[in-house]
């Protein structure tokens, strides 16, 4: 443990680095409003990257956010520690704890300097997480654990701990808008979220469009509308699964992040593979079927939380048969009409 000492309440500037992915930065969501939490009177900053500003403007969480936290260039960087290093903030939480990030603390701590206590990775920082084990943590408990070793845990904010994200902030910052019905997208009976995009350069995570398709196919003939969520990157895959189930609704590229959530919250249950969507939908209570290419991701590290979620896997995807997925969206128990399965 750290001999610094957190300034707690007294805090007057305080800075959050989280710069990525979409799955990384919701299951960030809970150690933000932690942080949030234990410096109730301070002016907290976040710096991010572009796709993450209004997600994080609608937590409410943060007095400023930044979103140049990945610089191109040398001069950029440069600027970008000096705006740092002039703001004197009294802790920095690098919650991304990359490579980039460690340089950021590096450079902030050069000699005759009077640098801000830093909580991460970044050997040497004021509230170093020194836990050998770190990489093996689902991302949830280790941000909670680093929290810990800079003074901030369940007896300071109170509440359950770890710290889960919570995505209810979406209702709370935009209410009921029209836009953030199912029938804005004419969805008036039941349906299912399928989310069947990963990372563009992890493939391997991704279930066949073919398998997604047979899915969707038992989806319908269950009385269910097969919803497809997804970005620009999954426009070809929806495609292919539209073409061979007519009755899927493509949604790609049509729901914003904070109608993921909202769609989420209404969905019986959604299918999906290890992306960030998925993480979404979990969060917002939706029960769900997770796919998992223990090859590629291990669950035990990044499966989705804060629902009913079932998971599925195998060393490689192929090895999944829509078979296997459709007994264990049966087992959620959410079908109408449909006891679980090993129910009499």
């Amino acid at each position: 443990m750290s001999r610094s000492v957190n300034p707690g309440e007294n805090a007057r500037r305080v800075l959050i680095i989280k710069l990525s992915a979409l799955g990384d930065f919701v299951l960030a969501l809970g150690a933000m409003r932690a942080i949030r939490a234990a410096h109730p009177k301070a002016q907290l900053t976040l710096l991010t990257t572009p796709p993450y500003e209004a997600l994080a403007k609608a937590t409410g969480f943060f007095q400023k956010i930044e979103t140049d936290g990945r610089p191109a260039g040398m001069k950029a960087t440069r600027e970008l520690i000096k705006r740092i290093r002039s703001q004197r903030y009294d802790v920095i939480y690098d919650l991304q704890t990359s490579g980039r990030t460690a340089n950021y603390f590096k450079a902030l701590n050069m000699p005759f300097r009077n640098p801000p206590l830093w909580s991460g990775h970044a050997r040497g920082a004021a509230f170093e997480h020194k836990d050998p084990a770190r990489g093996n943590m689902h991302s949830i408990d280790r941000l909670a654990a680093q929290l810990e070793v800079a003074g901030i845990g369940p007896q300071r904010v109170g509440g359950a701990w770890p710290p889960m994200p919570d995505m209810s902030f979406v209702r709370r910052s935009l209410g009921d808008t029209p836009s953030l019905l199912p029938e804005y997208f004419s969805l008036h009976g039941p349906y299912a979220l399928m989310i069947p995009g990963a990372s563009s350069h992890r493939a391997a995570k991704r279930w066949s469009p073919e398998n997604y398709a047979g899915l969707a196919s038992r989806i319908a003939e269950s009385g269910v509308t097969p919803v497809l969520i997804g970005s620009k990157a999954e426009s070809e895959i929806a495609q292919t699964i539209k073409s061979s189930e007519p009755r899927a609704k493509n949604l790609v590229t049509r729901t914003s992040l904070f109608q993921i959530v909202t769609l989420a919250e209404k969905a019986l249950f959604a299918v999906g593979n290890d992306t960030g969507p998925m993480h979404m939908a979990a969060l917002s209570g939706c029960p769900g079927v997770a796919l998992f290419a223990t090859s590629e991701s291990d669950p035990d590290k990044a499966a989705p939380r804060g629902s009913q979620i079932i998971i599925c896997e195998a060393p490689t995807l192929d090895e999944l048969s829509v078979r296997d997925v459709w007994q264990a969206v049966q087992m959620l128990g959410v079908i109408p009409g449909r006891e679980r399965v090993g129910q009499s």
